[in-house]
């Protein structure tokens, strides 16, 4: 779990969804989050990277259900052939999703793995990554999770920062996962068009 500084070459944001990163729903340190995934963002654009929106479906009642306000995307997506949004139904990105495709498709080898929540869909999503042979990049400061509420006789309640920390850390050492936002760079992948 090394700091390293290479290029990648695809960023992908996890369910930065209205319903986690405003109002009474939204993650701690929201704005700090919505503001770090947005310059990975701005960066990854400027720098030809891939960028790929994820897209939590939720299931009917819940906060982000398709087509609720707490569904939509909170960072405007640029759509075009290097930017574009993946619907999923289950945690990882990869499940039932073109993700896999695209990210071959474009000749990735490399991705940035941003956004919410640190213990779900990131963790998952950076994991099926690293399985696939993907290096792998999750910059501490920019994802996030809820406090894990305490359980009366089990534990006492662990700090969202904490549950983050340890999501990050359980993907092993072959996560980069000490890396900041601000210093995650971007490249082209090999087969962009």
């Amino acid at each position: 779990m090394t700091q390293h500084t290479q290029p990648v070459d695809a960023l992908i944001v996890v369910d930065v969804q209205s319903a986690f990163v405003v109002g009474d729903g939204a993650v701690p340190a929201a704005d700090l989050l919505v503001e770090r995934t947005a310059d990975l963002i701005a960066r990854a654009r400027r720098d030809g990277a891939l960028v790929v929106h994820l897209q939590n479906d939720g299931p009917p009642g819940a906060e982000d259900e398709p087509h609720t306000p707490g569904w939509e995307l909170h960072h405007p997506v640029l759509s075009g052939p290097r930017e574009l949004v993946i619907r999923k139904p289950q945690d990882d990105g990869f499940y039932a999703t073109p993700l896999g495709e695209v990210l071959v498709g474009a000749g990735v080898r490399s991705v940035a793995v941003c956004g919410v929540m640190s213990e779900m869909c990131v963790q998952a999503t950076a994991g099926t990554a690293l399985e696939r042979g993907y290096r792998v990049v999750v910059p501490y400061d920019a994802h996030a999770t809820q406090d894990c509420p305490a359980v009366p006789g089990v534990h006492e309640a662990v700090p969202a920062a904490t549950v983050s920390r340890v999501a990050a850390y359980a993907l092993g050492s072959d996560a980069e996962v000490t890396v900041p936002a601000a210093e995650v760079t971007f490249a082209a992948p090999p087969s962009a068009p």
